[in-house]
């Protein structure tokens, strides 16, 4: 999987965590609480990430998880009526999301792990389907595999040495 660096301090970030879990560690004195919160950001315009912060607060841990998501970042080609230039299978893990094109009016038809790093992507037309685990991190993770590995037809025309228009006759 092939990421570009994008700088992430001209973007209008926004963030939704997707989920706070409680991890607990049994040691001599007790129990030590820790929180692991998932966080998926977006700028609504083809850039997307996801990151995990863990910490002894959960605040802390959101924090720590949205600054990771900001390292991660993706570009996320869109087509012209807000929707993916072609279908693709997200992996991760024993999770795979199935990202299928649609047309406009059609609007997101996802689960809730998956929508949200899809509305942060700011795709507004798109279907889809977890298959295999539904962690919500590996699904949020598969998601963005996916979105990550798709090309616009004009890179798939680079890459074949030939025209657009050659492509679609």
């Amino acid at each position: 999987m092939k990421r570009t660096i994008i700088d992430a301090s001209q973007l209008e970030i926004n963030d939704k965590v997707v989920s706070i879990k409680r991890v607990t560690k049994v040691v001599k004195g007790g129990r030590n609480f820790r929180f692991a919160a998932l966080v998926v950001v977006g700028d609504g315009n083809g850039h997307v990430g996801a990151g995990i912060g863990k910490a002894t607060e959960i605040p802390e841990a959101i924090r720590k998880g949205k600054e990771d998501a900001i390292k991660h970042l993706v570009a996320v080609p869109v087509d012209a009526n807000s929707s993916i230039p072609h279908d693709q299978l997200g992996k991760f893990g024993a999770a795979n999301v199935l990202l299928k094109k649609a047309p406009d009016g059609t609007g997101v038809i996802a689960g809730g792990p998956a929508r949200s790093v899809l509305e942060l992507a700011g795709i507004k037309n798109i279907r889809t389907k977890s298959l295999g685990s539904n962690n919500k991190q590996n699904v949020v993770l598969a998601t963005i595999n996916g979105l990550s590995q798709l090309k616009t037809p004009e890179q798939v025309a680079k890459l074949r040495g030939k025209t657009v228009a050659e492509l679609f006759n």
